[in-house]
């Protein structure tokens, strides 16, 4: 831990997630709350995660390449800029009392543009600072104050929303949007971008089109995954796992208000519990892994949020409701850290924007659907039923990374380069 800490880069990077993902759990938090309260529908908060899908599903398949060929940081930078701009714009609107719920669906729908290609960028300068063999306690320190930066966000929204409105919180997560961006500056300074082996020859090179170049680069990424048996698998568990994770946004809010009847306050203490666990979880994350290896990790941890997720909306008092989502987030903050050092083990430097935004290319097609069933059990059946919806999921993503991979060969375990 203390090698890592020792890397300034990558302190300033820590500190900018972390104060960033305060200021995006609290948005997003506040916004589901407020269009709950004025709907009243679960279909509202499916049709809120399905606009977070679309997106992504029409950059996913060719951000990628941009993130693989340009200055990773600098990417982050304008991607933090541009969302404080869309989100302070809506602000103004909720501080006069005029902002509507299509203008916070096309806010989130524009945020969520920045989202899908913040995440994959940032992991890939992750894995680019940080020393070979230390990906295991960069990704601890990453998604352990990723996670519990967004959703203890979540539960500090659920005791301040009624106080400052949905303004003041939109404010404060522009405020945020701010010091990220003056973190990330402070990581180094000029344009720096990701040697990569040039299998082609100058001349042919020179003879090709921007157009032929873009492409052939998107194929190479493909090409990568054909022979890799491994790290499809994990992709398949990850794209599940994602799909599930962010349609909970559906349910959680009705959990607190259907079933236990104690509105945003209520709300606010399950994301609590869940952003302690995710929290937590990097106090003993790395030891888990290194007992059990990565894909043991996320198969335990995938086993043990489907059967919370069964359990949740079925047990009669708030207080073991909160107990579960601490379980739920620690065994996210476990199987997030072994998902993501596993990938930056297998897959090089110069391929893992284009080989991530595969993954989540399909894990938001999958969360698109989820959010649209979800949502429409939850309104007209029971949310029970939502909830066993999603256990479904996560149970998939466990047999995803327990199936057998067979005979690995040298290539796919070779070091990243």
């Amino acid at each position: 831990m203390r090698t890592i800490l020792g890397q300034r880069p990558l302190r300033f990077v820590f500190a900018a997630n972390v104060i960033s993902m305060l200021g995006s759990g609290m948005n997003s938090a506040a916004v589901a709350w407020y269009i709950l309260e004025a709907t009243h529908s679960e279909m509202a908060l499916g049709t809120f995660a399905v606009l977070q899908t679309i997106p992504a599903m029409l950059m996913l398949p060719f951000t990628g390449v941009i993130i693989d060929r340009e200055d990773r940081r600098l990417l982050v930078m304008w991607l933090d800029a541009l969302r404080a701009v869309i989100i302070v714009a809506v602000a103004i609107l909720a501080f006069r009392h005029r902002v509507q719920v299509w203008e916070l669906y096309l806010m989130n729908t524009l945020v969520a543009a920045g989202f899908w290609m913040f995440w994959p960028t940032i992991t890939a300068l992750i894995q680019e600072l940080t020393p070979e063999g230390q990906f295991v306690q960069s990704n601890t320190f990453l998604l352990a104050g990723v996670q519990g930066g967004w959703l203890i966000a979540g539960a500090l929204v659920g005791f301040m929303y009624n106080h400052i409105g949905l303004g003041g919180v939109l404010l404060i997560d522009v405020s945020t949007y701010v010091v990220s961006f003056l973190c990330y500056f402070a990581v180094r300074k000029g344009r720096h971008v990701v040697l990569r082996p040039e299998e082609l020859r100058a001349d042919i090179l020179a003879a090709e089109t921007q157009f032929q170049r873009f492409w052939r680069e998107m194929r190479e990424g493909l090409h990568f995954l054909r022979a890799r048996r491994a790290v499809i698998l994990l992709g398949i568990s990850w794209a599940l796992f994602l799909g599930a994770m962010i349609t909970g946004v559906v349910v959680t809010p009705s959990l607190s208000d259907r079933i236990f009847h104690v509105g945003a306050v209520g709300y606010g203490w399950l994301n609590a519990g869940w952003g302690t666990g995710a929290f937590l979880s990097a106090l003993y994350a790395p030891a888990i892994i290194a007992s059990l290896g990565g894909r043991r990790s996320v198969a335990f941890s995938m086993a043990i949020i489907a059967a919370c997720v069964v359990c949740a909306p079925v047990s009669h008092w708030l207080v073991a409701a909160i107990l579960l989502y601490a379980v739920m987030g620690s065994a996210r903050g476990v199987g997030g850290i072994a998902m993501n050092t596993s990938l930056m083990e297998m897959v090089p430097q110069h391929l893992m924007g284009r080989v991530q935004n595969t993954f989540y290319f399909f894990g938001t097609f999958l969360q698109l659907v989820l959010a649209i069933a979800v949502g429409a059990v939850a309104h007209k059946v029971s949310l029970v039923a939502a909830f066993a919806i999603l256990a479904c999921v996560y149970g998939f993503s466990f047999v995803a990374a327990s199936w057998p991979i067979g005979t690995v060969t040298a290539e796919e375990v070779s070091p990243v380069k």
